[in-house]
């Protein structure tokens, strides 16, 4: 009786879980080749059937390329997405392709997954990216790398450091712009100068994002999760 109990609580879990992800949310798949080489798409999640599969489109042929070869019946997938209206939340769970259809449309149907996790970002340790960027100083705009992010701060790598001079306190406040990063664009996050260190050829910035900046910074957090391997 216990047992049934215990495989009843993880299905219900299973199910609320992956219940977070709303039908037309993206995701990102990552899978393998058999060499070993790593490959990531953006689809969309369709939706699941408890305890059988689940349902996302088929990433677009031109993306896809020769990739298009593994995404046959028996490859594992890795797959991530947002939860719409929980801020600071991803859901992810490793499954195999179970089989594909092409009508009404091209699908892959999915195992359905034995777990489901939830990452708290607001809780996350700094992720390692490579996200470049701007950073407005006074009125002077200089380009950055973003190389490391967590829901409090961020680390530049900038160039022409040589012309960030922080003599007072107001020059400590500075403006982080993405341009363009992965479909995203025009993202602007306030933030303070905690930390600076000079390098043979570039200054190393640590900086603390403001809070009327965290809802942009969770979207960036958001967006770079799922394209982590």
């Amino acid at each position: 009786m216990s047992a049934n109990l215990t495989n009843v609580e993880m299905a219900d879990r299973l199910n609320l879980n992956l219940g977070f992800l709303q039908a037309g949310a993206t995701v990102t798949i990552d899978l393998m080749t058999p060499a070993g080489q790593k490959c990531k798409f953006r689809t969309v999640f369709i939706g699941y059937l408890q305890k059988q599969y689940v349902l996302i489109q088929f990433p677009e042929p031109k993306k896809l390329g020769p990739f298009s070869q593994y995404l046959t019946q028996g490859t594992g997938i890795t797959v991530r997405g947002l939860i719409e209206g929980h801020e600071g939340a991803v859901v992810g769970f490793v499954s195999t392709i179970k089989q594909t259809i092409h009508i009404p449309s091209r699908l892959l149907v999915l195992n359905f997954p034995k777990s489901v996790s939830l990452q708290n970002l607001r809780s996350s340790k700094r992720i390692n990216t490579k996200i470049e960027a701007k950073v407005k100083f006074k009125n002077e705009y200089l380009k950055t790398v973003i190389t490391d992010l967590s829901i409090n701060g961020c680390q530049l790598f900038i160039s022409s450091g040589e012309k960030l001079d922080l003599e007072t306190e107001s020059d400590k406040d500075v403006e982080v712009i993405i341009e363009n990063f992965e479909r995203m664009s025009n993202l602007k996050m306030k933030a303070e100068v905690c930390s600076k260190k000079q390098l043979s050829d570039e200054l190393s910035i640590g900086l603390q994002f403001k809070e009327v900046s965290k809802k942009e910074v969770i979207k960036l957090l958001h967006h770079t999760i799922t394209l982590e391997d």
